[in-house]
């Protein structure tokens, strides 16, 4: 019987199965993490060894079949029975022998294989004879579900795939899984490749399988929304790409870089076909287990639905508060900073490189510059390689120079965008007040341009030319809250006055080239002061509020006198009294004495208000047409009364000979003021013409924040270089040069160059790497490099915002936070001040935050198509 189905002899199919020596082990053999062991029926495989060892093929023991049935609760789900025990109802053969015994015997009844794999427990390896039973479900349908069994060692993208195949779910729609916790939460199986066993899933547990909704989003993300509201956005049909951000609160730095980098179209394709799903690296230690890659993909997939006319950014942002600390809360970041994590945070995510090795850096040893060029991308490579790399890095080349020995030492390093500074100006423009000794004149703005590494002599000598008034009988001083905040010296420096100060240049009658103590006049600083009766004194000094601007007043020396410099500040306020109007004489109330002050000012300082200073009231006048001081022959009352003060003008003291510098107050009683001092009159200003000329600035060129980039520097002392040569730091000279562009280049661009007076701001650029690039991808060298822009961010201050090209549509459009609007090619250059110069380059607005501005750009042919 068995030689008629041409069955090995019986011994040789003894030997097969249950094996006979190292070279055919069969059943005895030892378990290997991963293979296939069947099990096999106890009763037949007892019929089938007592056969073999009957020794007679036509004996009546033929065991038939392959009959598995008693391992099954029914034939009909072939569910295996619960706790069947090994030895006795069954055994377990290696995949070898199984396939050995079917092709012998056959099974009944087409009975399916029992296929068990060996897994790999902490502490053994066994065969997983029970499965792990999962009910699979439906994230819109959670009370209808399907029990499928699962091997511990298969990974979870089999459980995906197979609750897809039983729910039916098209190709083209992206699904993922949670699990239900028996505490009734759930938790998403997010690591694709991670196995049964890792994952911690047992039988009975529920994995719920989410489809994402045509609109692009997850509708585990938005539980809040209302289901009308749902329903709208997926009818709603519009571009896809075309679709802002929400401004949460000082967040429109990070919408400005998400609709930036949404507009690279190699990246958002990546995200947009799920490639991004295959290189998820959950193991990074430097990444971020993959949760900011998934974050901005849930984003991309919104934006480009075309079922969105804006969204809500909410869960990004959290995601990046959660690994970046910085962005946590609503303060106003930089673009620049937070593009900078993106990418970086992108890169570690979808890293391929899933353990990165050691690697020895050589030194270049005079070897070609395009061989070390090349070993340092491939060294980058082998650590750092992901859809990032191959889009955004490019090579640096650094060279260093030691200035002792000449040692040269060139290094090439990776860069994922370019920051490169602007051309600073070596001018500035101030604006100030001019207050003439000439009481008659009102105070007179001026607008200057000085040295922005000039002294305040500089900025006297700039308003010389406008006043014809000598440099050195002028006095310059910040006014703040009717105080001197500060009164300059000459040679102090400009930078220690803010953009926002209110500058009053006062004219004197002292030439500041003469010796103080030999002047014939000394210049006293002059408070103006009203008793305020009846009033709140926290913010007052018993009972006085300063008012009006302080004066510089010139006083001869002979006239030092109480009286005198009553008389003089009646006429420096354009008052006057009739003649014998005083008949006791002037003095500081509280002092008794006529002190003499001394000439020499001291500096002190803060600027008068948040205002600018074309809003600033000029220095207190009166009326002198219609206010004229009429006062009784006999021990009259004075307009105002004489104090010696502190340099706040907020209490009294007494004058001393060897004060530094005196100041006074005069103090007005309230009815007097009223009486005698013009307010409206006493703010009244004058422009000069200099106030009407548009100062034309030129444009800057971007090819000059390349030249500034590559330009030969010398190392700070805080950071010398080791000669290996002379054994020892050195100051070396360094120049950095563009040797390989990536696909999408990153510029940064420091739009506003700080410092503690100013900035200087980007207004125009024009576009030429030609002269800079050595070599233009890391493949291989070429002579010209052109580039269109896709997407550039801006600043109309205070938001941050965006222009960018779709990719689809070729349409530019501007975005700004929720709003988004097309724009044209005019519309463009007129906001964004650009020139477009270059025949084979488009160039575009780049203009960013109050930091710095980023432009990305790609590599393309030298024709470009018009911009729509």
């Amino acid at each position: 019987m068995a030689a008629e189905r041409g069955l090995p002899g019986l011994e040789a199919q003894r030997r097969q199965v249950e094996g006979e020596g190292p070279a055919q082990p069969g059943l005895e053999r030892p378990l290997r993490a991963g293979e296939k062991w069947y099990l096999l029926e106890n009763h037949w495989y007892k019929q089938w060894k007592a056969y073999v060892e009957s020794g007679n093929q036509n004996s009546s023991s033929f065991p038939g079949r392959i009959n598995n049935a008693e391992l099954f609760e029914d034939l009909e789900s072939y569910r295996l029975k619960d706790r069947l025990v090994e030895h006795e109802e069954y055994v377990l053969v290696p995949e070898e022998v199984w396939n050995k015994l079917v092709s012998w015997y056959g099974t009944e009844h087409d009975q399916p294989a029992i296929e068990r794999k060996v897994v790999d427990l902490p502490s053994m390896q066994k065969v997983e004879v029970y499965l792990v039973e999962l009910y699979l479900c439906q994230h819109n349908d959670m009370d209808n579900f399907v029990i499928s069994q699962f091997s511990r060692m298969d990974v979870i993208d089999t459980v995906l795939k197979e609750a897809r195949r039983q729910f039916c779910i098209p190709a083209e729609d992206e699904t993922r899984l949670w699990v239900k916790n028996s505490d009734g939460s759930c938790e998403r199986l997010r690591n694709l490749q991670t196995t049964v066993l890792d994952a911690c899933l047992s039988s009975g547990q529920v994995v719920i399988m989410e489809t994402r909704s045509k609109d692009g989003t997850w509708p585990s993300s938005r539980p809040h929304i209302m289901k009308n509201s749902i329903e709208e956005e997926e009818l709603y049909r519009g571009q896809p790409g075309v679709c802002g951000l929400t401004n949460l609160g000082n967040t429109c730095f990070m919408n400005s870089a998400l609709q930036c980098l949404s507009n690279v179209p190699p990246l958002t394709e990546y995200f947009l076909n799920n490639c991004y799903l295959d290189e998820l690296n959950f193991s990074n230690p430097l990444g971020m287990k993959g949760e900011i890659a998934e974050a901005y993909a849930d984003l991309i997939k919104q934006q480009w639905s075309g079922h969105h006319r804006s969204i809500v950014p909410r869960m990004f942002k959290t995601k990046v508060g959660h690994f970046a600390s910085q962005f946590l809360g609503y303060q106003q970041h930089d673009s620049q900073e937070l593009l900078s994590f993106l990418l970086d945070g992108l890169h570690e995510d979808l890293n391929r490189i899933k353990k990165k090795e050691y690697i020895e850096l050589k030194d270049a040893a005079g070897r070609p510059d395009e061989e070390v060029a090349e070993e340092a991308w491939r060294n980058h490579k082998r650590r750092n390689n992901s859809i990032i790399v191959d889009i955004f890095h490019g090579l640096f080349k650094s060279t260093l120079v030691c200035p002792e020995c000449g040692k040269v030492s060139v290094t090439f390093d990776p860069f994922c965008y370019l920051s490169a500074p602007l051309p600073v100006s070596k001018d500035r423009v101030m604006e100030v007040f001019f207050v003439s000794m000439d009481p008659s004149k009102k105070p007179e703005q001026h607008r200057l341009i000085v040295p922005k590494a000039g002294k305040v002599l500089d900025l006297c000598l700039a308003l010389s030319k406008h006043t014809e008034v000598p440099a050195e009988r002028m006095m310059v001083a910040d006014v703040f809250s009717h105080r001197f905040y500060k009164i300059y010296q000459m040679e102090e420096s400009l930078s220690c006055i803010l953009d926002r100060d209110d500058i009053f240049i006062y004219e004197v009658s002292v030439s500041l080239l003469e010796d103080p103590s030999t002047a014939d006049a000394v210049v006293l600083p002059v408070y103006l002061r009203e008793h305020a009766q009846g009033r709140d004194y926290s913010d007052t000094y018993y009972g006085v509020v300063l008012f009006g601007h302080p004066l510089l007043v010139s006083v001869p020396r002979d006239q030092l006198s109480w009286e005198a410099i009553y008389q003089l500040l009646l006429h420096r306020l354009s008052l006057e009294a009739k003649e014998n109007a005083l008949d006791t004489p002037v003095r500081e109330e509280g002092a008794g004495v006529e002190g003499k002050p001394s000439p020499k000012p001291s500096p002190h300082r803060h600027s008068h208000s948040p205002q600018t200073p074309s809003s600033s009231p000029s220095p207190p006048t009166a009326n002198q047409a219609k206010r004229k001081c009429r006062l009784p022959q006999k021990r009259q009352k004075l307009l105002f009364t004489l104090h010696h003060v502190n340099s706040n003008g907020t209490s009294d003291r007494m004058a001393s000979q060897d004060e530094a510098q005196p100041y006074l107050a005069m103090d007005w009683d309230s009815d007097m003021k009223k009486r005698y001092y013009n307010e409206a009159e006493a703010e009244g200003y004058v422009k000069h013409d200099c106030m009407g000329y548009m100062l034309k600035k030129n444009p800057v060129k971007l090819q000059e924040c390349i030249e500034l980039f590559t330009t030969v520097e010398t190392l700070e002392e805080e950071n010398p270089w080791y000669c290996p040569t002379c054994k020892k730091h050195q100051l070396a000279t360094k120049k950095l040069d563009l040797w390989s562009l990536p696909e999408i280049l990153i510029i940064h661009l420091k739009r506003f160059s700080y410092t503690k007076f100013s900035r200087e701001k980007l207004d125009t650029l024009d576009l030429n790497f030609s002269d800079f690039i050595a070599c233009l991808s890391p493949g291989g060298c070429q002579k010209m490099a052109i580039f269109f822009f896709y997407g550039l961010m801006a600043l109309w201050c205070p938001l941050d915002t965006t222009f960018a090209r779709n990719k689809d549509s070729g349409t530019w459009f501007y975005f700004d936070d929720s709003s988004v609007s097309a724009v044209s090619k005019s519309q463009i250059e007129v906001m964004a001040s650009f020139m477009l110069d270059c025949p084979n380059i488009l160039i575009l607005a780049g203009l960013s935050d109050a930091a710095c501005s980023f432009s990305m750009i790609q590599r393309r042919p030298s024709v470009f198509p018009a911009l729509p």
